[in-house]
């Protein structure tokens, strides 16, 4: 794995192209370690705005091939979000690089964790985070898919919805108390008694009745959790209950 050291390295060996660059007129830390934080594991997470008269993908199909001579680094995917193009990089020791761009009089903070490094930022609208009840409607979606493909026998398909209902409910637990709900963040931060009975929506095999007995914990526990705002199940409580009895 990679070290700090190395982390270090690449993150200056990064901002120094991007200074030397005149298409790329400002820059950005986000991420974990935007203003000193993260961890010994974290990537690096670098954001930049381009010149007005300069495009976006012209920038980022010169910086792929020379990421991949200078550091090897192997272009995994990129995320389209408004103006902003993301670009996700894996180098040697498993160092995950990630590059976005973004038009100059659309760069700025979307979110808490930006510290500007060079050039200027325009302010910008966070996004909201996903609802209470927007995510609870995806755990009762997921339940209903579950139950489903448990019925048609398609098992693997099966687990794949369980364990979404398992994440929509612990998801809904973090909105609930103000912890980041997105791509698990803040599952650990959760209280102990929230995260016990979780455990038992994990699903140990794919025989049909231990799919069922996954899938009826892991409604338990979206209910649960969604009890502390009833009127989110209100009116399909019984509903999903009823699906993970025995057909």
């Amino acid at each position: 794995m990679f070290t700090v050291e190395d982390r270090r390295q690449v993150r200056e060996r990064l901002l120094e192209r991007a200074r030397n660059d005149t298409r790329v007129v400002a820059g950005a830390e986000i991420g974990a370690t935007a203003g000193g934080g993260g961890d010994r594991w974290s990537d690096v997470d670098l954001t930049f705005g381009v010149a007005d008269d300069s495009n976006v993908a012209d920038v980022l199909a010169d910086w792929t091939p020379d990421l991949a001579a200078t550091f090897a680094a192997v272009h995994l995917f990129d995320v389209n979000f408004l103006s902003s193009v993301y670009r996700v990089f894996l180098l040697p020791g498993n160092l995950q690089v990630d590059l976005s761009f973004t038009p100059r009089a659309e760069f700025g903070a979307l979110g808490p964790k930006f510290t500007l490094l060079f050039g200027s930022a325009v302010e910008r609208k966070f996004p909201e985070p996903p609802s209470a009840a927007h995510i609870f409607g995806m755990g009762a979606h997921h339940a209903v898919r579950a139950r489903i493909c448990i019925a048609r026998g398609r098992v693997w398909q099966a687990e794949y919805w369980i364990s979404g209902v398992r994440d929509q409910a612990l998801a809904l637990a973090c909105r609930l108390r103000d912890l980041e709900p997105g791509v698990g963040r803040g599952f650990d931060n959760l209280p102990a008694d929230v995260l016990a009975p979780m455990e038992a929506a994990l699903v140990r095999s794919l025989k049909p009745a231990e799919l069922m007995r996954a899938l009826n914990c892991a409604v338990d526990c979206l209910l649960t959790v969604a009890s502390a705002r009833p009127e989110l199940a209100a009116g399909i409580e019984g509903q999903l209950r009823d699906l993970v009895q025995e057909w």
